[in-house]
């Protein structure tokens, strides 16, 4: 369906907006995603903070280009969205969540982490970052652990002295 001029210079602006204020962006390829479960994902993301909008690709490499964006834009392969949010790892992650559940009709093609151009591994990467309070667990695992030895130890030990 052809878009007008005026619609056109909207999404435009519109991109440029999201890829300036947001910390995170994230290529998404959705190409195949029934309506009822793109309705989902939104939801989902909406209720993390997150943002999602649907552009074309042209588009979008036109208000992309105009960003100063370090590196090289990754190629854009099917239908082109974006997720973004001020959280760094938040987009990633969410969109990696829901790529699990639908491995071939959503996936990461690429994105903008701290103001540079990543490709799909890059992302992917990103995207298997724990969140904090995951990491505060392992963290807290890691200093419990040898003390759970050490008491483990002693207990052998006053076992075998019995």
């Amino acid at each position: 369906m052809a878009i007008n001029k005026e619609k056109k210079k909207k999404i435009v602006s519109e991109v440029s907006e999201v890829v300036k204020d947001a910390d995170s962006v994230v290529f998404v390829n959705f190409h195949g995603l029934p309506v009822a479960d793109t309705t989902i994902l939104r939801k989902t993301l909406k209720g993390q903070g997150i943002g999602y909008l649907v552009s074309k690709k042209t588009l979008a490499k036109r208000a992309l280009s105009e960003a100063k964006i370090e590196g090289a834009l990754p190629v854009m392969e099917g239908e082109l969205a974006l997720a973004y949010g001020k959280d760094l790892i938040a987009p990633a992650r969410e969109v990696y969540a829901f790529q699990k559940k639908y491995p071939n009709l959503i996936q990461i093609i690429g994105g903008i982490f701290e103001k540079r151009y990543m490709n799909k591994e890059e992302m992917t990467d990103i995207a298997a970052i724990p969140t904090l309070q995951v990491l505060y667990g392992q963290v807290v695992n890691l200093i419990n652990s040898p003390i759970q030895q050490f008491v483990m130890a002693l207990g052998q030990i006053a076992k075998s002295k019995e």
